[in-house]
Formats: C-alpha cells, structure tokens, sequence
C-alpha cells in the first residue's frame, strides 16, 4: 500500500485528488492539506510515500517543496501551469498531471508510482473475487472557472467541442461555453478517445455529436469545424471504420 498526502492551497482541489486516491486499491490516503509547510513537516516524519503536490502555493512553492524534501518520498506533480514541467522532472518527479486532472489520467499516474515504488506489487496475481477492483474512469471531467475556488463540472456526453485559443480553450456543451486557461493539447490528453477526436489544430469534436461529414467539413448543430490536412486520412479512415 503506498501511502499518499494530497498537496494543493485550494482545499476543493485535495478533495478532487482524495477521492482519486480512495478509489485506487493500493492507494491509501494518508491526509490532505492545504500548506506545503505542514506537507513537509509530514514528509520529513518519514510516513509519506506519495505526495501530490501543487506547484503555485503561498510560504512555499511545489519546486521549493521538491528542493527541500530531497528523496523522502516520491511525488506527482499537479498544476494548471504547463511551463513547470521542466523544472519537475528535474527534480524527478513521478509524473506530471494538468488540471483539469481526469481519473483515468491520474490512473496512469498511479500505476507509474507503483512501478517505481512497489513494483513486487506491481507484478503480483491477477484480482480474485476478494480483491478490490478499481472504479472505471469517471464520465465526468472538473474545469476550471474564471475565480481561483471555482471549478464547473461538466459531463463528457454534454460536450459538442473545444476549440484551442492560444493558452486558452472554449469547451462548447449542450447548454453554455466555457473558457479555461489551458492548452487544446493538455485537454486533449485529459480527455477519453473515443468520442473525443481531435481533427484540427484548433478543434476537438465529439464523434458522437457529428451531424454530417461534408468534403472537409464536420457538422455539429449549426456550427461547421474544418479538418485539418495533418488529420484528414485518420479522421475518414474513422468514419469509413464506422459505416
């Protein structure tokens, strides 16, 4: 059982991780907080395998954090800021997670510790009857609003598409539009493929909300998306899978 501490100043966003971690079997959360200085008091106890720590904090940043606990437990990065990457893998970190931070996502994440920690547990016996089995990825994702607590969830069956603009994207649901600060790419990777599809540097579309495929056009409600010449053979090598 590897033994976890959930990092992050906005107490919503531990809870978010918490309840990731009661969900996995060889998880065991072993607190929440929300000051990296009672994070490291914790760590240097020697009883936290796992941290999951966010980078900007007030008193002590996570790449502080990450200098001054040297090799007292192993940590998983998890921020909104992308241009931290870098700097955490310097510091070998596990593993990297943007918010908003999909299950199956962290999932990964998760399995990639176990490796590195425990990987005897890792490798042991297939799931008996008697053993926990791990919840399926959540059908839902959490994006971030326009203030620092707020957090809008959004089921993946209410979105039509997103569209990538610059450090931003305008995720298109069934009933509003909603702006994040984040990339096209990093939502990409947080979102479940299929239905999600991106067919455009600038557009990820739902396969399951396509109208009609017109020439190099895809339609979703009244709104037409262009396909891109970089997905264009994938994209109807799909559609033809399909028929």
């Amino acid at each position: 059982m590897i033994r976890c501490l959930a990092v992050d100043d906005e107490a919503y966003a531990t809870k978010i991780i918490a309840d990731y971690i009661n969900k996995i079997p060889f998880l065991e959360l072993a607190g929440t907080t929300t000051s990296a200085i009672d994070a490291l008091s914790q760590v240097q106890q020697g009883n936290i395998d796992l941290v999951f720590l966010d980078i900007q904090m007030p008193d002590l940043t996570g790449i502080q954090f990450l200098k001054l606990c040297g090799n007292k437990c192993k940590v998983i990065l998890t921020t909104a800021y992308p241009e931290y990457a870098l700097d955490g893998f310097e510091h070998d970190v596990i593993d990297y997670l943007l918010k908003p931070v999909a299950f199956d996502r962290f999932y990964k994440a998760a399995q990639k510790a176990l490796n590195i920690i425990n990987p005897t547990v890792s490798q042991a016996a297939p799931v008996t009857e008697n053993q926990p089995i791990v919840n399926p990825p959540s059908d839902y994702m959490f994006i971030k609003g326009e203030s620092k607590n707020k957090f809008l969830k959004v089921d993946y069956h209410d979105i039509l598409y997103i569209e990538g603009l610059k450090n931003y994207v305008s995720v298109f649901t069934t009933s509003q539009r909603i702006v994040t600060y984040q990339t096209l790419r990093d939502m990409e990777s947080t979102l479940p493929q299929p239905p999600f599809y991106r067919v455009h540097k600038s557009y990820i579309i739902s396969i399951d909300k396509i109208r009609m495929v017109d020439g190099n056009t895809v339609y979703i409600q009244d709104q037409s998306i262009p396909i891109g010449d970089t997905y264009r053979d994938d994209f109807f090598k799909l559609i033809r899978e399909s028929e």
